[in-house]
């Protein structure tokens, strides 16, 4: 797969996961076409799927974040407007842009810009235009959290 394979691969699902299980495709396993078992590192195509994150990761129309059960998470643009609209669905620090910088030393040290602060205009201008129903849609079943879970989550974060 080449970056600009990934990216479509990324804008046709919406949303991945980088390399964790989860309820939404894993970006690592498409790129190699197969499943991979343990880290990807081991993977004998490591190099590759490094460079095709990396390349994927560094597109103006990917958010990375932390959405899908806490797990690095890669959104297309096109659901931006979406994820803008059902964002009160969601702990803040998940829906937080992830920028990760490369040392010189051969660190990772991941920048973060909290919510809405990595929000174009033209996206917020887009989310005020959509019903619930609709950005929902677009999310996935995933994002379908029931009423009373989504109001017992409310109730545990009002109690720290």
């Amino acid at each position: 797969m080449t970056p600009a394979e990934a990216l479509a691969f990324v804008e046709q699902c919406g949303l991945v996961l980088v390399s964790a299980r989860g309820p939404v495709p894993r970006l690592t396993e498409a790129i190699v076409n197969e499943p991979i078992e343990g880290s990807w590192w081991g993977h004998s195509k490591s190099h590759h799927i490094f460079a095709i994150l990396e390349a994927v990761c560094d597109s103006d129309d990917i958010l990375v974040c932390r959405l899908v059960n806490g797990k690095l998470t890669l959104v297309h643009r096109r659901l931006w407007p979406a994820l803008v609209r059902m964002a009160k669905r969601f702990p803040a620090q998940n829906i937080s842009k992830i920028r990760q910088e490369h040392t010189a030393a051969g660190h990772h040290v991941n920048h973060e810009t909290s919510f809405p602060g990595w929000v174009p205009a033209d996206v917020s201008e887009q989310a005020k235009g959509m019903g619930e129903e609709e950005a929902l849609a677009l999310l996935g079943p995933w994002a379908v959290v029931p009423e009373p879970a989504l109001k017992r989550s409310r109730r545990l974060r009002s109690q720290r």
